[in-house]
């Protein structure tokens, strides 16, 4: 497509965006549509004035098309992603029409935006992996969905205009999502907003489809094979790994709770910070790279949670740190020394035609490893609440505060006995102060009358006391209502209520009494 033409190009994508606002999923939230017809107005008063611009100056606008590899590929396993979770995360394919929205209003935005500044533009895939990407992580609510479109201009503008010489070529320095992503959540972080996104639902919910790990190991494996990037996913992976070994063998707990590399920070180690084009080039420079993304995760959880921050910004953060080292790294990586040592040599010894095919050897048998001895998959012990139970009465660190918090979950899911338990431990924390946001005895009287309402007659009596009407102090173990709540650990819900099923995975995970042939019955007889 070539001189005034071209204009039609990015007329259909805004037109595209404006008539998708009338859809009935983003109709019926005046807010969302808004958005939408906003960005699209937006739109349409730019290119209003470059086309009076070029018609004026007589420029001859050019379309070439382009579908690269690293594109499309990268999309592909995106979409992958999207098409599981959302079948056990229905939320995700409700969002379906608002990443088409982002993805019309990214074409538009990118070829305006490079019109602007010159008359050629590559049409190909490109803003599919980047607006997929920022979808894997963080959604704007539907009050705010505005934001999303800027957070998209942000990334696709940061492309553009923020670029360095590399190798002799002129390139961007950040990953367009990342960069995107990682001011934004420092945004919401010191305005304290994060509520305005579906953040945290994100982070927990890629949790629940079954052998999630799996699938992230799988729809990578195109990526690495073309693009070399199997090392950096290597040592993120190892390095985050081996941190929690240590630290679970120095504190008899787990670092992130209820695994070793959470699932939103192992896609971020597949899917977010892989880019071959904001990466090092040496094979040394990309698994320090690598190294420091993994350390970076584990250093801004405990940050993060040091000062009561939400943590699921952990694998967002950095990301724009790390792509300003890469050229310093490969500089290092090329040094004398280092090259002398460099994991290259060995790589391309043992695959002389494709070096990192000994890189993929290499992490599909760590990532067997990992899987074989719990390092990741579905059965971490960290899931199952007998295990920080057993943690709590034994006074480690953050084991009770965490057992608190899991039993609220519980509690507001439907059960009375985890309503029961969670008001007994606010209590005990208030009294040692353990935990800075239980310290008002008073406080938990709210799970209590939870338990109450849910026919929990230990619950009932606690509360009595707890208003001073006296009485010994409550507890009955879990009936088989409460084990089909309890026992998802942090998974999503548990399809199978059979009684004997469910008593089974009970004793699985080490709840007491659970294991005997009489524990059906007594959870049976427990349940009013």
């Amino acid at each position: 497509m070539v001189g005034t033409r071209a204009l039609a190009l990015p007329a259909a994508f805004t037109a595209a965006l404006g008539a998708l606002a009338f859809v009935p999923s983003i109709r019926e939230n005046p807010a969302t549509q808004l958005a939408c017809l906003g960005a699209a107005g937006a739109l349409a008063i730019w290119h209003l004035g470059l086309a009076a611009v070029v018609l004026r100056h007589g420029r001859a606008l050019t379309v070439a098309v382009e579908a690269r590899k690293q594109h499309y590929l990268q999309a592909c396993a995106q979409a992958t992603v999207f098409l599981y979770w959302g079948w056990y995360w229905p939320e995700v394919y409700r969002a379906a029409p608002l990443i088409l929205a982002q993805l019309l209003f990214a074409y538009a935005f990118d070829i305006l935006l490079a019109w602007s500044r010159r008359d050629s533009y590559t049409l190909g895939f490109g803003p599919f992996p980047v607006i997929f990407s920022i979808n894997l992580f963080l959604w704007f609510k539907p009050d705010w969905f505005h934001l999303q479109f800027a957070m998209v201009a942000l990334g696709f503008a940061a492309k553009e205009l923020i670029r360095w010489t590399r190798d002799g070529r002129r390139v961007h320095v950040f990953n367009p999502s990342s960069f995107a992503l990682a001011v934004v959540s420092l945004g919401l972080i010191v305005t304290g907003a994060s509520d305005l996104t579906w953040g945290r639902e994100i982070a927990t919910t890629q949790f629940y489809p079954p052998q999630m790990y799996l699938l992230l190991f799988l729809v990578a494996v195109p990526g690495q094979f073309f693009f070399g990037v199997a090392s950096m996913t290597l040592s993120a992976v190892v390095s985050a790994w081996l941190f929690g070994l240590i630290y679970f063998g120095a504190t008899g707990i787990y670092f992130f709770y209820d695994s070793y590399i959470p699932i939103a920070v192992f896609l971020g180690m597949h899917l977010l910070f892989t880019d071959p084009s904001t990466a090092p080039r040496t094979d040394l420079g990309r698994i320090v790279f690598g190294a420091l993304y993994g350390l970076s995760t584990v250093a801004l959880y405990q940050l993060l949670g040091m000062y009561g921050l939400p943590t699921f910004y952990d694998k967002l953060l950095q990301v724009p740190l790390l792509n300003l080292s890469i050229i310093g790294l490969d500089r290092l990586a090329r040094s004398s020394v280092l090259q002398r040592v460099s994991p290259g040599r060995l790589a391309a010894w043992l695959s002389p035609s494709r070096p990192q095919l000994a890189y993929m050897f290499v992490w599909a048998v760590v990532f067997s490893g990992m899987s074989a001895t719990g390092g990741v998959g579905d059965n971490h012990p960290g899931q199952w609440l007998p295990f920080w139970q057993q943690a709590c009465e034994a006074g480690r660190p953050y084991a009770c505060p965490y057992v608190a918090d899991r039993q609220l979950a519980f509690c507001r899911q439907g059960s009375g006995w985890a309503c029961n338990e969670a008001g007994l431990l606010h209590l005990m924390l208030a009294e040692s102060g353990e935990d800075l946001r239980r310290l008002d005895p008073a406080d938990a009287a709210e799970p209590l009358a939870r338990g109450c309402e849910l026919g929990s007659g230990a619950a009932c009596q606690n509360l009595a006391a707890l208003r001073g009407d006296g009485g010994p102090i409550s507890r009955t173990p879990p009936t088989v209502a409460d084990y089909g709540i309890v026992l998802r650990g942090s998974k999503g819900a548990i399809l199978d209520q059979d009684s004997s099923k469910l008593m089974a995975r009970a004793c699985r995970q080490g709840w007491p009494g659970t294991c005997g042939t009489g524990a059906l019955a007594r959870g049976a007889g427990d349940s009013q």
